[in-house]
C-alpha cells in the first residue's frame, strides 16, 4: 500500500474524530477547553518552526511556512476569543454618582 494513502486515511479519520469530539462539547466547557487548545497550538507552532527550520526541500519549506502561519493565526485568534468570552463574566464597576464626595 502506498504511504501517501496511509497518511491520507489517517488524516481523514482524524478529521471525523475531531468533528465528533468538538460537536459534543457544551457551551459551558467551551472557554476552558479553548484555553487548553491554545496551549496545544503553542506546542504545534513550536514543532512547525523546528521542523521547517531543518528541512532541505523547497516544497516542505513552503508547506511548513503555511503551517506556521495557520498555527499562529489559530493560536492568536483563540486567545482573542477566550479573552472576549472571559470579559463577559467580569463585573463592571459602577460609574461614580454626580455630586458625591470623592
Amino acid at each position: 500500500m502506498d504511504e501517501g494513502i496511509v497518511w491520507l486515511t489517517i488524516f481523514v479519520l482524524s478529521v471525523f474524530v475531531g468533528i465528533e469530539v468538538i460537536s459534543k462539547v457544551s457551551s459551558t466547557l467551551h472557554t476552558p477547553l479553548m484555553s487548553g487548545a491554545n496551549a496545544i497550538h503553542g506546542v504545534i507552532l513550536l514543532g512547525a518552526v523546528l521542523v521547517t527550520g531543518t528541512t532541505d526541500s523547497t516544497l516542505a519549506l513552503v508547506v511548513g511556512l503555511v503551517a506556521i502561519v495557520l498555527a499562529t493565526v489559530n493560536m492568536v485568534g483563540g486567545f482573542v476569543v477566550t479573552d472576549r468570552m472571559l470579559q463577559m463574566f467580569t463585573r463592571k464597576k459602577p460609574a461614580p454618582r454626580k455630586g458625591a464626595d470623592v
